[in-house]
């Protein structure tokens, strides 16, 4: 009972931190801004025609909007959209809600664009689906797990992402969230008992060599970070983003945060229970079977990797299924190798986490664990006596 509390009680203490910094850097960002998005409801669409454009269809619409933010509440405004059907956009319909950016040029009459949907509400609606179904399922643990991830979400906006954008050393910049993210949501996931930190200390470690194998994998593959499109748009947007590779290894520490939880967990679990179930075996005897389970997991997570970063990179593997295009071009294409350093680097790291772990869960035990139990047991003994 002291434990559940411990740990209810480290989940309120990471929220209310975390709530602050928010808040903080809320104000910060709001004495420096100006509105020019909009949130408006289609309320009429007045016109639609047809257009050819370079063969294509294009339709356009006019569309009468009402305003549903700020001080502009209830104002009317006609825009212009235009679609482009042969690339799967579809129409607005009365009724649908939409961001409206408005663009302000000295001497003319403000211009108008529809953005997109205004999704929010349905992804929220998405996401409690999730917190009904782990809550329901893992109950209690699974509630703090919950709580754990919300607050590794809330570091990587308070403090990796106001950094980067600062122009701060991505890789360090990560590897300050990490280590901030991870005992948290593992303490509050897993408990506050040895099991946990010795995950806890495997992951760190397997983090570590994780961005060591990034930077030499980056640098052979000679990849320079500029292959995303959103980091071209950042530097259009002005954000101070001069260290490009840094921040492409920085997206590789931060991409194995979940995973390590799931593998360092599941190897230090088994040690102890290999433990418990015979007291006698020794740091070895207990690594190598332990080892046997590890091996079974690495296979599954290797393929699970794999599968994971295919469907993620589908368009590039079009491009190398099709005939008129060298598949080792293909290779070349530095969007294609960026997609493949991230499998190999993470799988790697991930791969030599398991018998580092295991290691560290096999001395525990024999070196922790066994000596609390030889001590518990001579006070068990003077007590017979």
């Amino acid at each position: 009972m002291r434990v559940v509390w411990m740990r209810w009680i480290l989940a309120a203490l990471a929220m209310l931190l975390l709530a602050a910094a928010v808040q903080a850097d809320t104000d910060d960002v709001t004495q420096g801004t100006r509105e020019d998005t909009l949130v408006a409801v289609v309320g009429y669409v007045a016109d639609e025609r047809e257009i050819e454009v370079m063969g294509h269809t294009r339709l356009i619409q006019q569309l009468e909007l009402i305003v549903r933010s700020g001080e502009r509440t209830g104002e009317v405004l006609l825009v212009e959209h235009h679609i482009e059907t042969y690339a799967g956009q579809v129409p607005y319909q009365e009724g649908d809600l939409v961001y409206v950016t408005e663009t302000v040029i000295e001497g003319e009459a403000p211009a108008y664009f529809v953005v997109g949907y205004v999704r929010w509400p349905r992804l929220a609606f998405l996401a409690l689906g999730l917190i009904v179904i782990v809550v329901l399922v893992a109950r209690q643990r699974g509630a703090l797990s919950l709580v754990g991830m919300a607050f590794s979400f809330l570091v990587i906006f308070v403090l990796v992402l106001p950094r980067l954008a600062a122009g701060e050393e991505p890789v360090s910049s990560a590897l300050m969230g990490a280590a901030l993210t991870l005992p948290v949501s593992y303490y509050l996931a897993h408990g506050l008992n040895r099991k946990t930190t010795v995950a806890l200390l495997g992951s760190l470690v397997g983090l570590g060599i994780t961005g060591a194998l990034s930077v030499v994998a980056v640098d052979v593959a000679q990849l320079s970070g500029y292959a995303s499109e959103e980091v071209g748009l950042l530097r259009t947007l002005g954000t101070d983003v001069t260290d490009v590779r840094g921040l492409l290894l920085a997206g590789l520490i931060v991409s194995m945060l979940g995973v390590l939880d799931d593998i360092t967990v599941a190897q230090s679990a088994v040690v102890e229970q290999l433990y418990h179930a015979n007291p006698e075996l020794s740091w070895r005897q207990l690594y190598v079977r332990a080892m046997r389970v590890g091996q079974d997991h690495i296979a599954s997570m290797v393929n699970t990797l794999v599968l994971v970063y295919a469907g993620a990179a589908l368009p590039f593997l079009l491009l190398m299924s099709d005939q008129a295009v060298s598949p080792l071009y293909a290779l070349s294409l530095e969007p294609v190798a960026e997609e493949i350093v991230r499998m190999l680097a993470t799988s790697a790291g991930l791969v030599a986490t398991v018998p580092i772990t295991t290691l560290l869960a096999a001395l525990a035990v024999r070196l922790w664990w066994s000596s609390e139990r030889a001590g518990a047991e001579i006070l068990q003994a003077d007590a017979d006596e």
